[in-house]
């Protein structure tokens, strides 16, 4: 069973930078699609990034929604097994849950991501940002 242990959330002031780490185990699928979704308050879940991890197409497929491309940055860390979203330049409306979750391969190549496909889910870590 895929486990996803996300951390690094926080509070910062518009224009600083956060770095969420998603630490994964238990994966058996040699390619993997690891993407980051948030949820604001009263909002619905939306896909912020993702890109394959793991076998020959480690870090293709990197997905970026437009909200977040030029500020975030998504990158995996092999040596800790991690999946690490770098988010600079942050604005109060990336406030959010942000959570880590896993999925088939092939859901990085959609153009868009769809939670409903992800199978594997973290428990979350809060980013606010002020004003």
């Amino acid at each position: 069973q895929v486990q996803l242990v996300e951390s690094g959330g926080g509070s910062v002031q518009a224009g600083g930078s956060l770095r969420l780490s998603c630490a994964a185990s238990g994966v058996t699928q040699s390619r993997n699609c690891m993407g980051w979704f948030r949820q604001a308050s009263g909002k619905e879940r939306e896909g912020v990034a993702a890109i394959v991890t793991g076998g020959e197409s480690a870090g293709e497929g990197t997905y970026y929604a437009d909200s977040v491309k030029g500020r975030f940055t998504l990158y995996q860390e092999k040596r800790k097994n991690t999946m690490n979203l770098q988010m600079n330049s942050l604005k109060p409306e990336d406030t959010a849950m942000y959570y880590c979750a896993a999925a088939l391969w092939y859901e990085c190549y959609r153009g868009s991501l769809r939670a409903e496909s992800f199978t594997s889910w973290g428990q979350g870590t809060q980013v606010s940002v002020s004003s």
